[in-house]
């Protein structure tokens, strides 16, 4: 029964720290660094366990981007607005952003009117270099 209770307090530990972080999009290793920070250290595959079982229920969602780089999380708040929108890559400094944009909004519906063809935006990422890594507006 301990063991069922430690459980309990690692994956609120957990879920709690996602859902500070809002919709920026998390790392093992950054999940790992604020626990042990914060005097609650755990073990990577106990992270990695915990984390299967909330993208299991629904409460985290999971991004794999590259065969680079290792897989990321984001809470999915209750609204699940990550849906809505696309996400840009860094391929740099890997950073993940989200992007709301009326103009990208008309790249579903044309693609969904022309072509039948419904896109996952949660899924959608378009790579290149963000401002900060020296991408510049042409």
């Amino acid at each position: 029964m301990k063991k069922n209770n430690y459980n309990t307090k690692q994956k609120e530990l957990l879920l709690n720290y996602l859902r500070e972080c809002g919709e920026n999009h998390i790392t093992v290793q950054e999940i790992s660094a604020y626990l042990t920070n914060n005097g609650n250290p755990m073990g990577i595959s106990t992270i990695y366990r915990q984390l299967d079982r909330l993208v299991e229920q629904g409460t985290v969602r999971k991004y794999i981007l590259d065969g680079r780089s290792g897989a990321c999380y984001q809470y999915i708040n209750e609204e699940k607005t990550c849906n809505s929108h696309f996400h840009l890559k860094c391929v740099n400094c890997g950073t993940l952003f989200h992007v709301d944009c009326s103009f990208l909004s008309e790249i579903d519906s044309h693609i969904m009117e022309h072509h039948r063809f419904a896109i996952d935006n949660s899924k959608t990422v378009f790579y290149g270099v963000c401002e900060s890594c020296g991408g510049e507006c042409q």
